[in-house]
């Protein structure tokens, strides 16, 4: 983590331009641009401003926002906190269900037409930008079709009066389920071509394991080999691509949020940069670090949930 913040925070002051003078404006004496200065801390040497920004992230505090008067980083990350990690829960259960189901179809039903039609359409999911994946869907479904919002997200707890047309709970969780569908597809369209990939070719490597050899000259079914014998042992692989996903899912949700006008996270950093905010670009950095290291570590724990050769302990597994 103190890789990243050094890294972070060399390469936003190495960028050209000054906060200040953005945030005062054009026509500011002299004397009001040293005040913001000092009152940011920007007068300092940046060794120094390295080292009380290191020493106050250690405390939790993330310091103040340039661009937003003086507001808490932390109030502003908490207050965009909810949406993100919405959009990419959705978007990863969206990209798992339909993924893991098509990869073992294609893989049981190798070179025939439905595992061509499951390879093409894995390798369109890749080829294609996720910000062109999104503008197509709000063209087809929104402009043209007008069945889903093209833009905003609802939260599913958000209160109805605070919401158009929602007279009851069900009603906000329709219309947050409608405005959540074309941003989770934009952003699960790549996680979903990766892990089908992987999935149709690990299922592909266990079915020609001895063992399954074995149990189909047992009479065992292809159902139940597929099931009890295949399915588990093929998921390790798949598993180190969802967790590598989540690097790509963090990228893709700034482009998702900025196509869709959403106000998550992804929409924060990029306000961050436009304004040269250098203490809520940190924050939100490391925000999105953490998460990253979160999504790591639970992988890290499933590896063993699903085999149990592997153990933490140091005693128990091989």
């Amino acid at each position: 983590m103190l890789f990243v913040v050094t890294v972070t925070f060399v390469l936003i002051n190495s960028i050209p331009g000054d906060p200040v003078r953005i945030l005062v404006g054009p026509s500011a004496d002299a004397a009001a641009i040293e005040a913001a200065r000092a009152r940011y801390g920007l007068d300092q040497p940046l060794y120094i401003r390295y080292v009380r920004y290191v020493a106050a992230v250690a405390t939790g505090d993330f310091g103040t926002s340039i661009h937003y008067g003086g507001v808490a980083v932390t109030v502003k990350i908490f207050e965009r906190l909810p949406v993100t990690p919405l959009l990419l829960a959705s978007s990863f259960t969206l990209a798992i269900g339909s993924a893991i189901p098509l990869g073992i179809f294609a893989a049981k039903n190798r070179n025939n037409g439905y595992d061509h039609l499951a390879r093409i359409t894995s390798l369109i999911g890749v080829s294609t930008p996720s910000f062109w994946v999104g503008l197509l869907l709000i063209i087809v479904f929104a402009y043209y079709g007008d069945l889903l919002p093209p833009s905003g997200l609802v939260m599913p707890w958000a209160d109805p009066a605070s919401v158009e047309g929602a007279a009851s709970r069900l009603d906000v969780l329709a219309t947050a389920a409608s405005h959540l569908i074309l941003p989770s597809i934009t952003l699960g369209t790549l996680q979903m071509a990766a892990i089908t990939r992987i999935e149709r070719s690990s299922m592909l490597e266990v079915l020609n394991k001895d063992y399954v050899q074995l149990a189909r000259a047992y009479g065992v079914s292809e159902r139940t080999i597929l099931r009890k014998q295949a399915f588990r042992n093929a998921q390790l692989p798949v598993l180190t691509v969802i967790g590598i996903q989540m690097t790509t899912a963090l990228g893709g949700a700034v482009l998702t949020e900025t196509v869709f006008n959403i106000n998550g996270m992804g929409n924060l950093i990029i306000t961050a940069v436009r304004a040269q905010d250098y203490q809520l670009i940190m924050g939100t950095t490391i925000f999105f670090a953490i998460v990253f290291v979160l999504g790591v570590l639970v992988v890290d724990v499933l590896y063993a949930v699903i085999d149990p050769r592997i153990s933490y302990g140091g005693g128990a597994g091989e």
